[in-house]
């Protein structure tokens, strides 16, 4: 009598179709245009002084968004303790 075969492992690499986690959470905030302005300037001049335009409408971007889950937080907070 024979034993099973054991299987290998499933080494495979995700399809290049796959976002990549940073890539979601970034599109989590409503922000991934400006983050993919600012990776395209920066392909192009290999410079990020060059792209402050770009850094600066990410950065308000991501502190809007950031603020707004702030306040949001806050909000499911309270109702817990109102229920509580």
């Amino acid at each position: 009598m024979s034993s099973p075969v054991p299987q290998p492992h499933n080494r495979s690499r995700k399809t290049e179709d796959e976002d990549d986690p940073l890539d979601q959470m970034i599109g989590r905030t409503g922000c991934a245009t400006a983050h993919y302005a600012v990776q395209e300037c920066m392909a192009e001049h290999q410079d990020w002084r060059k792209c402050q335009s770009q850094v600066q409408s990410f950065k308000d971007c991501m502190q809007g968004y950031q603020k707004k889950r702030a306040e949001e937080l806050l909000m499911i907070k309270r109702e817990h303790q109102l229920k509580s």
